[in-house]
């Protein structure tokens, strides 16, 4: 897991971040205007190509872009999602990337718009295809970055056959955890007659350093249903995971697993209640004011492979909360954050902060239970709007994705001070391509271990950049 602690371990750059938050608090002064001014940097500037703005000093590099051929032979597929990164070597970084692709997606993935590339992937490890004999294209790529000379080395498909890939999580022993955000059921017409041949709402497991293809084996103990993505506790192996549900009516899971290192070994699935009671969107009322604290209690889940596509209403019928849109989340320094899309009066998204009990997962959490605070909760969409995939940066600050929909608007990446504070690092102005696109989510957005690069996909048609720039001068 890429902790808060490991992103310190480069000392020059954690001490560069020590004088950002006095920072902090002049866009918070301006409120409820909107500034788009990176504390210590000034505003942003605009990109000449019009793709993606950063303050000045600041630069990003394309790393790869939907239809490119990688070095598999294969095409980089369309729709990058989540991502996580992880250390190769002194120089060398891994990314795996998600592909939120699915039965409608089929000529978008990495065999070609015929599928004509097919043959090149080894049929016994692609999960599963349509009723009509194509392989379905969600799943995931990895790619190998050279940070000091700025380029990308390799390439390669690395989980197939699964559908919307859209978030996930890393795990402490390098491996990425990847969420499919849909539940289908084998024969379900879910696409203008086609069908699929196995379930669906799985997560899989993609260690960083597998060369190619892995085996894709669901982890049936983490439950089916419309996963978001996923965060590994390193002091306790717990997982915990977020439901993005377009209603609104999702839960927060965690899994105690059997074997801290082997999710696949199976274990206990349970989804968070309100020691309080309640929910946490604050849709009919404010009931949960922003910094309070409330005390957790754990449900035990059974029926978790939810073959009715019931269990998140069976775990509210015994109690547990609702969440608006979990999205991301991320494991920190003996906390996690992680986002709601559409929590909050207005309905802009929430911020929430989860600190483990010491006994987390043990009968003794009863008199020491873990706590939830509502740590962002936006009230002029000019602050933040919709945020989604969320990391944490060496300084403590979150890094957060937003994904809006709106006519020639942009989505920010936004940052967040550990106080709270929100402020604007970069938008994304269009879409990556060649010509003028509208407006597309960001997303995947991850640290280097060195804390030198920031990374993040723009959604469609797909594309990872790199990000760099004096952040060891950060409020200088």
């Amino acid at each position: 897991m890429l902790s808060r602690r490991h992103l310190l371990s480069a000392a020059a750059t954690g001490a560069a971040f020590a004088g950002l938050s006095r920072f902090a608090s002049a866009q918070e002064a301006m409120a409820p205007g909107y500034t788009n001014e990176a504390p210590g940097y000034g505003p942003l500037k605009a990109d000449p190509a019009g793709f993606f703005d950063l303050p000045e000093g600041f630069s990003y590099r394309v790393v790869s872009k939907a239809g490119e051929t990688m070095s598999d032979g294969l095409v980089t597929p369309h729709k990058a999602d989540g991502m996580g990164c992880f250390p190769l070597d002194r120089d060398r970084v891994i990314l795996v990337r998600n592909h939120e692709l699915g039965l409608r997606d089929l000529g978008f993935g990495a065999y070609g718009k015929e599928q004509a590339l097919i043959g090149r992937a080894d049929p016994a490890k692609v999960y599963d295809t349509t009723s009509d004999g194509r392989a379905l294209c969600g799943g995931t790529t990895t790619l190998i970055y050279d940070l000091r000379a700025r380029r990308l080395v390799s390439s390669h498909l690395s989980l197939a056959g699964t559908a919307i890939n859209c978030a996930g999580g890393v795990t402490p022993w390098g491996s990425w955890l990847t969420c499919e955000e849909v539940v289908i059921n084998p024969g379900m017409d879910t696409a203008g007659g086609l069908t699929v041949g196995k379930s669906h709402g799985w997560v899989f497991e993609v260690p960083s350093r597998a060369p190619g293809l892995v085996e894709p084996v669901p982890l049936t103990g983490l439950g089916r249903f419309k996963h978001e993505a996923a965060c590994v506790d390193p002091r306790t192996g717990v997982i915990y995971l977020t439901e993005d549900e377009t209603d609104g009516r999702g839960l927060f899971y965690r899994f105690l697993p059997n074997d801290r290192r082997a999710p696949v070994k199976g274990g206990r699935l349970q989804a968070l209640a309100f020691k309080d009671g309640g929910d946490s969107r604050n849709w009919n009322g404010v009931e949960w004011t922003t910094g309070q604290w409330r005390d957790a209690v754990w449900i035990d889940l059974a029926g978790v492979d939810n073959p009715n596509y019931d269990l998140r209403h069976r775990g509210a019928a015994g109690g547990a909360a609702w969440f608006a849109r979990g999205e991301g989340i991320f494991f920190g320094e003996g906390e996690l954050y992680f986002t709601c899309t559409s929590g909050g009066p207005k309905r802009l998204g929430q911020v929430l902060r989860y600190k483990p009990s010491r006994f987390e997962g043990d009968p003794r959490e009863a008199d020491e239970p873990g706590r939830m605070q509502l740590f962002v909760e936006p009230t002029d969409p000019k602050v933040m709007n919709m945020c989604d995939n969320l990391a944490i940066g060496p300084n403590g600050h979150l890094m957060v994705c937003e994904d809006k929909i709106e006519l020639k608007g942009v989505n920010y990446l936004k940052g967040i001070t550990p106080e709270g504070k929100v402020y604007t690092m970069g938008g994304l102005v269009r879409g990556p391509s060649d010509g003028p696109m509208p407006t597309t989510e960001l997303a995947g957005v991850c640290w280097s271990p060195d804390g030198s690069t920031l990374f993040v996909n723009a959604y469609w048609p797909g594309a990872t950049i790199a990000i760099t720039g004096p952040w060891d001068r950060l409020a200088a």
